[in-house]
């Protein structure tokens, strides 16, 4: 009798070994108190080690904000979008919840390499902390994104209401993006080096500076393009929601819907499917 034939007559199970998806999902949300205290922990580490603290979380969109808005409003002269310094406050702050979800979701699992080899728990639980912990961080920054906007005479209307769906579904895109790029880093731990320039590609291509519909005005096959792309929808939709006079196209709730959904399940699968070599990161 063969090693693996004695060991599933007596029912025994390889250390380490994948569960299935729906007991994976299920120890995972059994581990969902540890994720949130990891997350909150995180945010008190980072912030102890700055003089300023918490005030980073405002300050470093604030002046992000301030510093791509002051060049680029230059650069485009009159082509600027109307309300142009509300226009980047929201582009930029909300473009910040994407970019660190992402590039700290990336590396949660090889930047957790001692936790991760000494202890026996669900990994998909340090990318799901990682955006946790950037969605406790969007939080008071959007408090500060509404506080410019009125301060720059955006008045108070109900459609506003409309961010709350928008985050939620915002998270669950973020989270899909965190868990495809958590085990590409463990397969290639170069990709970590090129994560900063996908970032800015991403940056200065899904309109957080600059209206796509005014600058590609004379290419519409290129707009129409443009109208697939999740991070241009999900901007587009905060704007219209938050901006007086500015429009979107409603199916961009389907279209965006549609990506979050499909990324943040084609995640969990890429993810789950590579659980055992997680343990392995060296």
């Amino acid at each position: 009798m063969s090693l693996a034939e004695y060991a599933d007559r007596n029912r025994l199970h390889r250390v380490g070994a994948r569960p299935s998806l729906p007991r994976y999902l299920a120890d995972a949300w059994g581990r969902r108190d540890f994720a949130i205290a990891m997350a909150k922990y995180k945010i008190e580490a980072s912030n102890q080690r700055n003089r300023l603290g918490m005030l980073w979380i405002f300050i470093k969109p604030t002046l992000n904000a301030l510093l791509y808005g002051a060049i680029f409003g230059i650069l485009q002269g009159a082509s600027r979008p109307e309300n142009f310094p509300m226009y980047v406050v929201i582009g930029v702050f909300l473009f910040e919840f994407f970019s660190t979800s992402m590039n700290n979701g990336a590396k949660s699992i090889t930047g957790n390499g001692a936790l991760v080899q000494s202890l026996a728990f669900p990994r998909i639980t340090l990318p799901v902390s990682t955006v946790i912990q950037q969605l406790m961080t969007l939080v008071p920054m959007l408090g500060v994104m509404v506080v410019y906007i009125l301060l720059l005479g955006a008045p108070i209307t109900v459609e506003w209401l409309l961010m709350i769906p928008l985050v939620a579904v915002f998270t669950m895109f973020n989270l899909g993006v965190a868990l495809i790029g958590a085990r590409l880093t463990v397969h290639v731990r170069d990709l970590t080096q090129l994560l900063p320039l996908f970032t800015r590609i991403l940056f200065y291509t899904s309109g957080v500076l600059f209206s796509i519909e005014t600058i590609l005005a004379s290419h519409p096959w290129a707009i129409a393009l443009f109208d697939y792309h999740p991070l241009h929808e999900v901007l587009s939709i905060a704007r219209g929601a938050l901006m007086p006079g500015l429009d979107y196209d409603p199916m961009y709730w389907l279209y965006f819907s549609v990506w979050s959904v499909a990324v943040f399940v084609a995640g969990v699968l890429f993810f789950w499917s590579a659980e055992e070599r997680y343990g392995r990161v060296d």
